[in-house]
């Protein structure tokens, strides 16, 4: 059962390209998800906005153009964006931000601060996503959130396989982050079955990998 928003109900707005908004007052965050989720699915929009107005916080879903983007405004004003990548990011996004606003979405993805960065290459978002990270701890910490989106621990415990079976035009920017940030921690990849898929990458059990990464199971 979700935890109560407290003070609660907690309200929310959303707005769609079609200028019929709604504004919502919800005891919970599965509650707010399921009104978003019955708006989000009942029309076709180029962009949905979800609305705290007393936290000064939104998130913008843009589905046309693969884009997500979340945005904190107050003193210190902050938006970050990041590629969707597929169709079913955009409800768990909004589930995050109705569950911690947007510290929620830290760990969602590779958040950049300037959106014309999501016009590069998918492998130049991912070196520069990686060199964001410069202590070992945040940099295990965000190789352990790339395999909990898409990776599994081999039958015989000896790999963890991250993008299992995505092929290799998948997940292109978080790959190309993952293969810096192996290097960086000295982690070993090694060759893949010849039956695997061709995106998947493996690496060698580590002792910082399987602790940060049973954090996230």
């Amino acid at each position: 059962m979700a935890r109560p928003y407290k003070p609660g109900p907690k309200q929310f707005v959303f707005a769609a390209d079609d200028g019929n908004d709604q504004q919502v007052s919800v005891g919970d965050p599965q509650e707010a998800y399921m009104a978003f989720s019955a708006f989000f699915r009942g029309r076709e929009s180029d962009t949905y906005t979800i609305k705290d107005e007393p936290a000064g916080q939104r998130l913008v879903l843009m589905p046309r153009l693969g884009v997500i983007s979340r945005i904190k405004d107050g003193d210190q004003p902050r938006s970050e964006h990041l590629k969707a990548g597929r169709a079913n990011r955009y409800l768990p996004s909004a589930m995050l931000f109705f569950e911690n606003g947007y510290a929620g979405l830290d760990r969602f993805g590779q958040w950049f601060s300037d959106l014309s960065d999501l016009d590069a290459s998918p492998e130049t978002r991912g070196a520069a996503r990686a060199a964001t990270f410069t202590t070992e701890a945040a940099a295990i910490e965000e190789v352990a959130r790339i395999w909990a989106d898409s990776g599994i621990v081999d039958p015989s415990d000896q790999y963890y396989v991250f993008f299992d079976s995505h092929g290799v035009d998948d997940d292109r920017a978080e790959r190309a982050e993952l293969l810096q940030l192996i290097e960086f921690l000295g982690l070993e990849r090694v060759d893949a079955p010849a039956e695997a898929a061709g995106g998947e990458v493996w690496v060698r059990s580590d002792p910082r990998l399987a602790a940060e990464c049973a954090r996230w199971s």
